[in-house]
């Protein structure tokens, strides 16, 4: 079996999918995307097929450390989210040629199903109360917000209790039992974070996320120091040597690999294993499409650390288009009690609507995301 062809669609509302073609008649989906740089990552995928087409696309491994390793420069976001997408449509046509789920050609599943959590409020946090009671009353057990608007390096203790505040709403809203993760999203600089992670203790969060920029993780240490709740990080970092140093350390509960940027499914589970070496729990990050995560969930099929997944269905991004409008049967993420199942069916265990998905890449996207600034005119953490 050789590849013949891929080809990426720009889709609404910010996603980018690829199909990889086979002379054999077999198909796989990815989804190699930045959010916010789409089109360069198409780019450079385009640049990346010219090894690939030709070549077996059963050799996962070795077109993955090819891929990685053939190139002087290497790693960070664009090249990694372009291998990202590869790896989950060569998975996917791994899968379907063995007609077995991804999982089951990783070792098999360890669990049936998993935790989900989903998003409530927007870019800036506001009156999330009721958004919390609306996802707990369609059986959500978790959910995550924004914790705060733009923060400078020192602010007013005035912020810190207005996001306070709100997470007291919502704690109030939902009850003792349901988890609140709380997204500081690298908007708040070290001192402001210790302040506002202490604060947010007798809430209960189930984590604190992005407490400080990821090229400030050494300030975790300190942010670690000052509070019990546990720290989850890990978006926006592109491999396994990037997680290397954080794991040793010993400062993070919670990492949050992308499959659509950290090198896809054969990276994250990698990572995903050297995290329970080190007794960290996993938490896929996923606020991007179908493709995504269908390939997360393949990873925590084989990874006894992960204990919940996050997922778009509803966020603030996806108007107009969601996760379910681009696949055949919607059942496959059907939510219950705060659980999804597995997918059951070959490769990721969706069918995607290539009808649908060629239609909407004539509108495409050029999303962007917002710019922001503090009174004193210089640029803010979004």
């Amino acid at each position: 079996m050789k590849i013949t062809a891929m080809e990426t669609f720009i889709v609404p509302p910010r996603w980018c999918f690829l199909k990889i073609t086979t002379d054999e008649g077999i198909v796989g989906w990815g989804e190699p995307v930045v959010e916010g740089r789409a089109a360069t990552v198409k780019t450079a995928v385009e640049e990346l097929s010219e090894y690939l087409i030709g070549k077996n696309p059963l050799q996962i491994e070795d077109h993955w450390n090819t891929l990685y390793r053939g190139g002087f420069y290497r790693g960070g976001p664009i090249l990694m989210s372009a291998i990202s997408g590869i790896d989950q449509a060569l998975w996917d046509i791994k899968g379907k040629f063995y007609n077995a789920p991804v999982y089951e050609l990783m070792g098999g599943a360890c669990r049936e199903s998993i935790r989900v959590y989903s998003w409530i409020g927007g870019d800036r946090p506001s009156e999330v109360g009721e958004a919390a009671k609306k996802v707990v009353d369609a059986g959500f057990t978790a959910v995550k917000m924004n914790g705060t608007e733009e923060l400078q390096y020192i602010d007013s203790y005035k912020k810190i209790d207005e996001a306070v505040a709100r997470i007291a709403a919502v704690r109030e809203t939902v009850g003792e039992e349901v988890g609140i993760g709380i997204d500081f999203h690298g908007r708040v600089h070290k001192p402001m974070a210790k302040i506002l992670a202490k604060e947010l203790e007798p809430y209960r969060p189930m984590f604190i996320e992005e407490p400080v920029l990821p090229e400030n993780n050494e300030a975790l240490k300190e942010i670690a120091a000052h509070t019990t709740i546990p720290i989850a990080t890990g978006e926006r970092m592109y491999s396994r040597w990037d997680f290397k140093p954080l794991l040793e350390e010993g400062v993070v509960d919670i990492i949050q690999p992308d499959l659509s940027h950290a090198g896809g499914i054969t990276e994250c589970k990698k990572i995903a294993s050297m995290a329970e070496a080190y007794d960290v729990a996993l938490a896929p990050h996923c606020p991007l499409g179908p493709i995504a995560l269908a390939s997360c969930l393949q990873v925590d099929a084989t990874s006894h650390n992960a204990f919940i997944q996050e997922q778009s269905l509803g966020i603030h991004y996806n108007k107009g288009n969601d996760i379910l409008d681009y696949i055949e049967d919607r059942s496959v993420f059907a939510y219950k009690d705060g659980f999804v199942e597995l997918p059951k069916g070959p490769g990721l265990g969706i069918t995607v609507n290539e009808e649908y998905v060629r239609k909407m890449a004539e509108t495409g996207h050029k999303w962007r995301n917002p710019i922001w600034r503090h009174k004193d005119g210089t640029i803010a953490e979004w």
